[in-house]
Order: structure tokens, then C-alpha cells, then sequence
């Protein structure tokens, strides 16, 4: 087995370790083992697309977005006038 040492906690993070230790009857670093074993042990999730890639992954059931016609675009107005 190997160890590592965690440095500078924040004391409130370090006493919400000790609480919950308390509360599931464990000492601070089994409690700490504890919840990094069942942090980790879920495999990763795949990198969340972009939203582009979520865009076009919701309407590609629907035929996609390549077909649409766009409208033409309009002349840009000018800018406000305060009169």
C-alpha cells in the first residue's frame, strides 16, 4: 500500500472530514480512503461535446440542420439618434 500526504486543507473542510469520520465511526484518514475509493472507482466520464456538438446531436433525428434555409439577412440599421 502506498500513502500520500494532503497539505494545506482548509480547517473547515478538515473538520467537516472529522465530522463525518465520527458519524460512520472511522478515524479521519480511513473516513478520507473511504471517499476517495468511492469517488474514483466510477469510470470516467466521457468529455462533455461542445455546444455545437450538443446542437447538432438534437436535431439530427430530425434531419439535421445542413437542409435548413436561412432567410437573407437583412442591411444593417444605423446606429441610434437622441434628438
Amino acid at each position: 500500500m502506498s500513502s500520500i500526504t494532503i497539505r494545506n486543507v482548509d480547517p473547515a473542510v478538515k473538520e467537516r472530514l472529522c465530522d463525518r469520520a465520527a458519524q460512520h465511526g472511522h478515524s479521519m484518514e480511513a473516513e478520507a480512503r473511504r471517499i476517495l475509493q468511492t469517488t474514483l472507482k466510477e469510470p470516467d466520464h466521457p468529455p462533455a461535446r461542445n455546444l455545437y456538438g450538443r446542437i447538432r446531436a438534437r436535431f439530427e433525428p430530425l434531419g439535421g440542420a445542413d437542409d435548413l434555409e436561412l432567410p437573407p439577412r437583412l442591411p444593417d440599421r444605423g446606429p441610434p439618434r437622441f434628438d
